[in-house]
């Protein structure tokens, strides 16, 4: 039987999935920050649950990423403030694509301003 690591590594090594793996990293690093935190307060799903007026089962799908909704802003929030911390959310700009051809276009022919009557 495979450990979990050794099976990782294993599906890894198809670029199938790893292309498919690289493309969730953002929220498996946004779940792996919410139970860091979590456990390094040593409180339960049940813990949090019950200081954000919610379910463990709740609490465990959102620290899964396998629920059919997404958590809004405000459960977020909830959930940092029970774990004594502040959810902060950016935007952080993306390097361009080589082959993004609708940014190259409006670089190449940008859009004239507006003139003033």
């Amino acid at each position: 039987m495979l450990t979990h690591k050794q099976l990782r590594t294993q599906a890894l090594a198809n670029p199938a999935v790893k292309a498919e793996f690289d493309k969730l990293s953002d929220e498996f690093s946004l779940l792996y920050e919410f139970l860091k935190a979590r456990t390094s307060q040593g409180l339960t799903q049940a813990q949090v649950a019950e200081k954000i007026g919610t379910t463990q089962s709740a609490v465990a799908r959102m620290e899964s990423g396998s629920g059919k909704h997404s958590p809004s802003l405000a459960t977020l929030t909830k959930y940092a403030d029970a774990l004594g911390c502040k959810l902060e959310v950016r935007l952080v700009r993306r390097p361009r694509a080589t082959g993004d051809l609708s940014s190259r276009t409006k670089q190449a022919n940008p859009k004239p301003a507006i003139q003033p009557a």
